[in-house]
């Protein structure tokens, strides 16, 4: 991969973490809004149920921040765009469509396959 499309990456995966930490701090504030007192049981139950719902979502970005971390990180150390398992680059394709991809596509339905197989 050369410095042009590293950087591309780069700059793609810190405008992916800061969308998804704009939103999580929108739903923090979401959150504390409706800490107000209800009466209604039914109420109450929709906005736990929202209030669940939106910790889940929350939870799917933390992970997905720390993964594009973890891509930030190898985009530095040069090994961005390399499968972990076979070390051959994975397609620019993929890379588009997934920034933090490790595996290949090859590699991945591999895993996915095994995966499948040794499910009970």
């Amino acid at each position: 991969m050369g410095p042009m499309q590293a950087e591309y990456f780069r700059r793609k995966l810190i405008d992916w973490r800061q969308a998804l930490l704009d939103e999580s701090e929108q739903t923090l504030e979401s959150m504390r809004d409706q800490q107000r007192e209800v009466s209604d049981e039914a109420e109450r139950a929709s906005r736990e149920t929202e209030m669940s719902f939106e910790l889940r979502t929350r939870d799917r970005y933390r992970k997905l921040i720390r993964k594009i971390n973890e891509a930030l990180i190898r985009i530095e150390d040069g090994s961005y765009g390399f499968c972990e398992e076979t070390g051959d680059p994975i397609g620019l394709g993929r890379l588009e469509a997934r920034p933090i991809a490790t595996l290949s596509v090859e590699a991945q339905e591999r895993r996915e396959m095994l995966e499948r197989q040794y499910r009970p």
